[in-house]
């Protein structure tokens, strides 16, 4: 398109000078040969505007899909592991991969911050959902279930910890067995039966029934006050995204909580 226009004010112009029946000497007349490069200059100007139109609709990311409604959207929690206190008015659950960089930057920068300032004062109760993206990590799922075969033997939280410190090392999984002194012939057992598959299965149905399709991926909720383990959803947050984000939505959440009672 940009080119057929340049080359149709090109093809205007040469016919212009034809028409004119200018000679040599006529081109180079002072006057005539200004309003000529004055012309070109202005076709020019257009041609490199016209550019950066185009270079600025081809660089424009795709609009991202708009996040789904998960306002009063329940979620049962059952026995799924989780930091904080059960009275926490809010809930934060997390939707995770152990092979996603961006979870294992979570992970390392902003979890601390959310665990010192709302999880440990009693604000707010963390819970983590496997979300392993097979497609694209193909030790995922094994991770997911690793974790659940430590917590058989009480040490879910270190081996989480560890499997995100060691992205680039997750086999052999006895090794991390070995290293948090589990016992290595039970936890084998464990991950060679597959006996945490289905619960691993159960979370991912819960997060493509929320409609998330990315990790990390944050699930902000009010706690019942009667039954600890359901959560009625409040927000979505998407993404690795700095403390101060988080900051800002618990504490709406919290403030709103606060005005209703």
């Amino acid at each position: 398109m940009i080119g057929r226009l340049f080359t149709a004010g090109c093809a205007v112009l040469l016919v212009w000078l034809a028409a004119t029946g200018l000679t040599f000497a006529q081109q180079t007349d002072p006057k005539l040969w200004e309003e000529i490069q004055a012309l070109k200059k202005g076709q020019e100007e257009i041609r490199r505007q016209l550019l950066e139109i185009k270079q600025l609709i081809q660089s424009r990311p795709a609009a991202a899909p708009a996040a789904p409604d998960v306002r009063n959207v329940p979620i049962d929690l059952g026995n799924r592991p989780a930091k904080g206190s059960t009275a926490a008015r809010l809930t934060l659950i997390e939707f995770s991969d152990y092979q996603c960089p961006f979870c294992a930057r979570h992970t390392k920068d902003t979890n601390p911050q959310l665990q010192k300032e709302y999880v440990d004062s009693g604000k707010v109760r963390y819970v983590f959902f496997d979300m392993p993206l097979e497609n694209l990590h193909k030790s995922a799922f094994k991770a997911a279930e690793a974790t659940r075969c430590a917590g058989d033997q009480g040490k879910y939280w270190e081996m989480h910890e560890r499997l995100f410190a060691n992205q680039q090392m997750l086999e052999p999984w006895s090794a991390h067995a070995k290293a948090l002194d589990l016992d290595v012939a039970v936890f084998d057992t464990c991950m060679n039966s597959g006996k945490s598959a289905n619960a691993v299965r159960a979370d991912m149905a819960t997060a493509q029934q929320l409609g998330i399709n990315s990790t990390p991926t944050f699930f902000l909720g009010v706690t019942d006050p009667g039954n600890p383990a359901r959560v009625k959803g409040l927000s979505l947050v998407r993404g690795a995204l700095p403390f101060g984000t988080f900051k800002m939505e618990i504490d709406k959440a919290l403030a709103a909580d606060a005005a209703e009672k």
